[in-house]
């Protein structure tokens, strides 16, 4: 036996609601992280075989694209809570 009892445990069960972190397990994560990634990678081919600096200043565009995205995607509502 635990010495807790009943009217303690239901008062722990019943607390606060739990709050629930996604842990960037939303459309707003997934899509600012994916063009993200392609802009890194392009900026890291740029630099290796070139340097092409056309492209490299196009992998930075996308990185504020990737930073607007996940923004705007959260305020719309895909981001967490």
């Amino acid at each position: 036996m635990t010495g807790i009892s009943q009217s303690q445990q239901a008062a722990s069960t019943s607390a606060a609601p739990h709050k629930h972190v996604h842990h960037g397990r939303t459309v707003a994560a997934w899509v600012g992280t994916l063009v993200a990634l392609v802009a890194f990678i392009i900026g890291g081919f740029a630099l290796v075989f070139g340097p092409n600096w056309v492209m490299f200043w196009i992998a930075v565009a996308l990185i504020v694209v990737a930073l607007i995205a996940t923004v705007v995607l959260q305020k719309l509502g895909y981001g967490a809570h």
